[in-house]
């Protein structure tokens, strides 16, 4: 799950995660087709075409910032997959070949990185730039990562401009009366529109299953008779209705921090479930703050950090630090310390020098940087993808009522994230495009074993997330990493699961048994 900013003046989000929903559908047959769903029939026929075609791999443009030998291509796919003879999109692909013999070569291993809005066209790099954890998975394997539609540059969708999507200061996202929630609403609704009006013609199509049916067609574009996979956080989602729609179609799976796949959760009740584990792991944090305070001298106690994020939220709400930094960007910076255990010493650090009367750091580590147009487009972007996806894949509260009841009960006891996720996602309530029913995640037949890594303690992605597509996925096996919460655990060092990661893909073999962890170190100042 990815979250990008908190709506303010320009319809923002703030730094976070998401998930995303999928059409309701009955398990897929051996070829891939559905009884009565022309969708089904229409990947079939987009997947023999691509197979056919193949992609024209290049050297990637220069402005594509992917080093050689990565290379880049295209697949094209149906907009609408009932009409797989109609309008056409492109989905921008890239890969770097296994770096073992090949004998040692097992195809494609594709992975998607979360959001939704996220680009996984970094994914290759990871040769390039000799990540050891994945040394050993790139010897049997081409690594490929893609753009999902409407990502990057994959027909990229927009909300509004990028220049003004960036601008700062935000309102403060915790509302102080009637009228602060007035605004609010009022540039969700103005933010639903943008949406409508620059990117309308894709929105009924921005949704997970026909993102899983692209993959599908980009599986058979590589020539992969099954598909290979490592889904991380909104990938994960991903991944789980690929598994239901293509039970057939996949040959190892890997979902790292995951969406609760349940239809009751996706996507509005998914997003007060975060408020609550947002909380817990940003007073992880503090404590964590506290215990360095010898480096960081913020406070000796949690209570005393809180009390100092209190401070500064404060000061920046009456007078924004450097003229552009109020509570929404402080948030969109403290935010990443939850999400990420490899953001708690950068974090604790900008801090610790703006209380020693350095505030540039903090100015430069939380304003916008409004001469960056292509990062704030490529923001833009990906907010708008978030916002497409979420509506989309479900039906949403359109009473107000709902929103506020449930916000201002969640805020009272977890008021570090619940109002600017609330306002991130309120564009939903007023959707002009069709909203889906989420596909019923299950096993069908053909599902091999799935693994399923997580920390107990992750924010973006609670732990009762990854325990229910347990459930849903027979045979799976689950690697919890106990007393621990960073987003992404494929990612950090821990050889207990990076080994046993290692050995699935490598293998296929998994343990007899699902298999408890120690946490990762934690950082060091």
């Amino acid at each position: 799950m990815r979250r990008t900013a908190v709506l303010g003046s320009a319809g923002t989000l703030l730094t976070g995660t998401l998930i995303a929903g999928a059409i309701a559908a009955p398990a897929a047959t051996a070829d891939g087709r559905h009884q009565g769903d022309p969708a089904a029939y229409g990947v079939t026929v987009a997947a023999e075409r691509a197979a056919q075609k193949g992609i024209d791999w290049q050297d990637c443009p220069a402005d594509w910032a992917l080093e050689k030998p990565i290379q880049c291509g295209w697949v094209s796919v149906p907009l609408d997959y009932a009409k797989p003879n109609g309008r056409q999109i492109k989905i921008a692909v890239d890969r770097i070949g296994n770096t073992g013999t090949q004998q040692e070569r097992q195809g494609s291993l594709v992975y998607n990185p979360g959001g939704p809005g996220g680009s996984g066209m970094a994914f290759p790099r990871r040769v390039v730039t000799k990540n050891a954890i994945w040394a050993d998975a790139a010897k049997a394997y081409d690594f490929v990562g893609f753009d999902p539609r409407g990502v990057g540059r994959s027909t990229p969708i927009s909300c509004v401009d990028p220049q003004e999507f960036v601008k700062a200061p935000k309102l403060d996202p915790v509302p102080d009366s009637e009228a602060d929630k007035r605004a609010q609403r009022k540039l969700a609704a103005e933010y639903a529109d943008g949406c409508q009006e620059r990117s309308g013609w894709m929105l009924p199509h921005m949704t997970t299953p026909n993102t899983a049916r692209d993959l599908d067609v980009i599986r058979a574009a590589l020539g992969d008779k099954k598909l290979n996979y490592v889904g991380v956080s909104y990938g994960t989602y991903l991944g789980a209705v690929y598994g239901t729609l293509f039970p057939t179609h996949v040959r190892r799976m890997v979902v790292d921090s995951v969406v609760n796949p349940s239809k009751e959760k996706i996507w509005y009740q998914a997003n007060l479930d975060q408020d609550v584990a947002f909380e817990t792991r940003f007073q992880d944090w503090m404590e964590w703050v506290a215990k360095n305070d010898a480096s960081f001298h913020i406070g000796t106690t949690a209570a005393q950090v809180e009390k100092q994020w209190d401070t500064l939220r404060a000061a920046a709400k009456k007078n924004p630090i450097g003229g552009v930094v109020g509570p929404a960007e402080l948030l969109g910076l403290f935010q990443s310390a939850p999400y990420y255990d490899s953001s708690w010493v950068p974090v604790a650090t900008v801090w610790s020098k703006y209380l020693a009367g350095d505030t540039q750091a903090l100015i430069d580590a939380a304003a916008p940087d409004m001469s960056d147009t292509v990062g704030n487009a490529k923001s833009e972007n990906g907010n708008a993808v978030y916002t497409a996806v979420e509506c989309a894949d479900a039906k949403w509260p359109t009473s107000w009522k709902q929103w506020d009841r449930d916000n201002t009960r969640l805020h009272r006891d977890h008021p570090f994230l619940t109002w600017s996720n609330a306002w991130m996602n309120l564009p939903c309530a007023t959707w002009g495009a069709k909203q889906q029913t989420p596909v019923e995640v299950k096993t069908g037949k053909g599902l091999p074993p799935v693994l399923i890594t997580q920390s107990t303690r992750d924010a973006a992605t609670p732990y009762a997330g990854a325990v229910e597509l347990h459930k849903r996925f027979k045979g799976s096996r689950l690697i919890t990493e106990r007393d621990a919460g960073s987003h992404g655990i494929t990612n950090v060092l821990n050889p207990c699961i990076n080994d046993r990661v290692k050995s699935y893909l490598l293998t296929g073999a998994l343990d007899s048994a699902d298999v408890t962890c120690a946490p990762h170190a934690t950082p060091k100042p």
